[in-house]
């Protein structure tokens, strides 16, 4: 009986074959270790001399990291792996031999690993980052849909940026000049203006110039737009939807956490509601901790990212930033017009900023004045008008990166693991 390794519980005691790759080995006289993948897992094979022709054993001895073959043995508990399982095999068919595998168990350079990221993919913590991230892509679905939300495919290609030109990459559009989506919320306000409650899942590109660990060129967002809900409702969303992805998390991967080291006790304090500080709070809470040059109307970095969330054990909010260093399609404070509605959510343990959102502009004049202010061509944005002068509600919305929260959630340094095949700011390959 095929089965995967996944499925291995269900078969205690029973014969079974896995197809599955060679991951590592070691023997001795009597008995062979084979470390199995198949994809959907990873167990340990144990072959015994004694039990089973000569040539077999021999054969298991001899064979090569990444070798692809049919394993069949019988299925039993073992207390000693974190996986509960191994099998004991009695017979092997070898699909592949693969010789001179290029990613050995030593260690290598960034640069060979990435280069090589099309093999790195195999390896047991790329494996793991993998699982976790698609965990976080299974609960985002879950939850919008079941909170009443409708997935909607805003486009790559657009003729207009919404937060400004300066980091698109810009293409030709047969006669017509097209950028690629930075983001997909405008698009999404109006089909928020058709649905209620709706959100996107899909790549953006952003020609920024960057290196840092927290910089992709191509990534996902997460872009929920919501009719009828103000500021304050979408921060309950927002704080509701990460709480949720993160105990999802420890709920079904709890093998890939462990694998990668992860202290989950960091991430069992993610629960709603989370801490809150205002822009004008955060400044005077940065002086005090010395970042004398931080100044009102400056935009964080990341230092001061991480010296504000490290003062929660939670992700936190900033809240109310200055108007005039967030784009133009943010609602302002009714009690305070230099600054608007926004909020970035920081991830705790110098992850950064994961979530970025805001209660939209729904006043067509007020609409129309922010882009004069901005010098956006109204031709490009007239259709973006519409939304606030044909029956416009007030509205939220906001955006959470993948990566980033997939570093976070799994305890990863660089979000150049977060994402299968990245791309960076030198890196097209492979």
């Amino acid at each position: 009986m095929k089965v995967s390794i996944s499925e291995v519980s269900k078969y205690v005691g029973q014969e079974v074959t896995i197809g599955a790759w060679l991951d590592n080995k070691r023997s001795s006289g009597k008995i062979a270790f084979l470390q199995l993948r198949d994809g959907t897992g990873f167990i340990q094979g144990v072959m015994v001399k004694s039990e089973v022709d000569e040539s077999i054993f021999q054969t298991a001895k001899s064979l090569s990291q990444e070798t692809s073959l049919f394993v069949t043995g019988v299925v039993q508990e073992d207390s000693r792996s974190s996986f509960g399982y191994e099998l004991l095999v009695s017979n092997i068919e070898i699909i592949q031999e693969a010789t001179n595998y290029p990613i050995t168990p030593k260690n290598h350079g960034t640069e060979f690993l990435m280069d090589h990221r099309h093999l790195w993919l195999r390896s047991r913590r790329q494996h793991a980052v993998m699982k976790i991230r698609n965990e976080i892509i299974r609960a985002t679905y879950e939850f919008f849909n079941s909170h009443g939300f409708v997935k909607i495919d805003p486009p790559i290609l657009t003729g207009s940026a919404p937060e400004g030109t300066t980091e698109l990459f810009h293409t030709k559009y047969f006669d017509e000049d097209a950028f690629l989506s930075q983001s997909g919320q405008l698009y999404m306000e109006a089909a928020a203006m058709a649905l209620g409650k709706v959100f996107s899942f899909g790549p953006t590109f952003r020609a920024e110039k960057s290196k840092t660990r927290r910089h992709l060129i191509e990534f996902w967002m997460i872009e929920p737009e919501m009719a009828f809900y103000n500021f304050e409702d979408s921060l309950k969303v927002q704080e509701e939807y990460v709480a949720f992805i993160v105990q999802s998390v420890l709920k079904n991967c709890s093998l890939e956490l462990e694998r990668l080291g992860r202290d989950t006790t960091k991430l069992e304090k993610v629960v709603a509601p989370f801490p809150r500080i205002t822009y004008d709070d955060a400044i005077k809470f940065l002086h005090e901790q010395g970042f004398e040059d931080i100044q009102w109307g400056d935009d964080f970095g990341a230092p001061h990212e991480t010296a504000i969330a490290d003062h929660f054990d939670q992700p936190v909010f900033i809240t109310k930033y200055p108007t005039k260093i967030k784009p133009f399609y943010m609602q302002p404070d009714s009690e305070n017009d230099e600054v608007v509605l926004c909020a970035d959510m920081i991830a705790p343990e110098g992850y950064g900023e994961i979530i970025g959102g805001s209660e939209r502009i729904h006043d067509f004049e007020l609409m129309q004045k922010r882009m004069e202010d901005h010098q956006l061509p109204k031709e490009a944005y007239e259709w973006y008008l519409d939304i606030s002068r044909y029956g416009s509600v007030p509205h939220s919305g906001f955006g959470l990166g993948l990566e980033r929260t997939v570093a976070w959630i799994a305890g990863v340094e660089h979000v150049r693991e977060t994402i299968p095949f990245p791309r960076l700011l030198n890196r097209l390959y492979p």
